[in-house]
């Protein structure tokens, strides 16, 4: 089983340009370095604020052997916590969402507070002290309205992505939408498989008949150039008109490569991802004056992307589950007082992505299968259409090769 210093070997061997080894889609030991060096030390996508609205709601999220509970305090201020009671270790919630005004144990009812004090813990002796076994406390920023976490002891810089963040997603009221969809995919692939499809649009024509009525495949119209060095002049126009009305727009990307920002137009005159092309909600959840607005693309590596429409937005999460499995959820947002059957349809706002994603599991699959035969080897990626994926494996090449060699591994040795 590859250990660090062989996957170090491996990815100095890696040809610029092209796919990776085998071992890095399905090998188990990659895998654990993968989540070791990457997921458990990086800010994570977890939820929507909108989706924990009012103190003691709670949502647990599990990535990889950590599960964490994330709730909303009675100061309404968003925290998270290891799901793991400081007794002899039980989980504190047991389902997936739901609310309490308090954290109870269920096995000996020891009773937190949502800010993680240990109130109550019976018969445990005259010298038990409760504020030495409070919950052990998980990174959490609130971004605009995307709640982030981190499971690293020491989490990396947030405030250069919570500054951009707050700019880009001005014009789009996350914190007051509500979840109108929520949907969640396994599919049969690697992390990075699934990240690799998410990050060309050579593929398009080919498997999303949907999405192409309104999304554009011009790699350059969508940001994925790689560097973006070079945008169509359509993008070019649609930033500056949006960008006159207070919707900050131009391409931005960090300088590691971690997150993007870039605001693309819809094809012709469409105004959202519908079959029609017409927006999907009439109450928006952004004040941008027009809705031909088209999507703010945004990516964070390792675990999500999204699109923030004039009408709506959509968020999506990507979890690891295995070297050949990974979780996609997907939450449709719109206006918090936007009324089913009013204000929009739930197939209408939710079909062109719902199909999309299934297509998107298949394609994954496939190359899952293909990529586990004894013929494959590293192909040429398309440096027209695949510059993003280019980014993509750059980025993840060098984020493991910097976590590898770098100060927090010299001190664990």
């Amino acid at each position: 089983m590859p250990q660090d210093s062989d996957v170090l070997s491996m990815l100095m061997r890696r040809k610029p340009a092209h796919s990776l080894a085998q071992e890095f889609y399905g090998d188990p030991g990659v895998f654990q370095v993968d989540m070791d060096k990457i997921w458990y030390r990086s800010w994570l996508f977890a939820i929507p604020s909108c989706e924990i609205p009012k103190p003691g709601d709670y949502v647990v999220h599990e990535v990889g052997v950590y599960s964490v509970v994330i709730v909303r305090g009675n100061d309404r201020e968003i925290r998270a916590f290891h799901n793991s009671c400081r007794h002899r270790g039980s989980v504190l919630c047991k389902t997936k969402k739901g609310k309490n005004p308090k954290l109870v144990c269920p096995y000996h009812q020891w009773t937190y507070d949502l800010d993680g004090k240990l109130l109550w813990a019976r018969d445990m002796g005259p010298e038990f002290d409760p504020s030495q076994h409070g919950l052990k406390q998980v990174h959490c920023r609130n971004a605009s309205g995307m709640v982030y976490i981190c499971l690293a002891d020491e989490a990396p810089d947030f405030e250069t992505l919570a500054a951009e963040t707050a700019r880009y997603l001005a014009p789009h009221d996350l914190e007051n939408s509500k979840i109108a969809h929520e949907s969640t995919i396994i599919e049969k692939g690697n992390w990075k498989l699934v990240w690799e499809n998410n990050r060309e649009c050579y593929h398009c024509a080919g498997n999303h008949p949907s999405l192409c009525r309104t999304f554009p495949e011009d790699p350059r119209a969508i940001g994925n150039m790689g560097d973006g060095s070079e945008l169509a002049t359509a993008l070019d126009k649609h930033v500056s008109r949006c960008e006159a009305v207070g919707a900050p727009s131009a391409y931005r990307i960090a300088e590691h490569g971690e997150w993007r920002f870039v605001r693309t137009p819809l094809l012709e005159t469409a105004e959202s991802y519908t079959m029609d092309g017409k927006a999907a909600v009439t109450r928006p959840n952004s004040s941008i004056p027009f809705k031909d607005a088209g999507a703010l693309l945004k990516f964070m590596y390792p675990a999500t992307w999204n699109h923030f429409l004039s009408d709506h937005s959509i968020l999506f999460r990507v979890t690891p589950l295995s070297p050949t499995e990974t979780e996609v959820c997907t939450k449709w947002l719109v206006h918090k007082d936007a009324v089913e059957g009013q204000d929009y349809d739930l197939k209408r706002l939710t079909e062109v992505w719902i199909a999309t994603n299934d297509e998107d599991r298949e394609v994954v699959e496939n190359n899952q299968r293909g990529i586990l035969t004894p013929a494959y080897q590293p192909g040429p990626y398309s440096e027209i259409h695949e510059g993003g994926l280019i980014q993509f494996s750059d980025w993840y090449s060098a984020t493991l090769i910097r976590e590898i060699t770098g100060p927090r591994a010299i001190a664990a040795e």
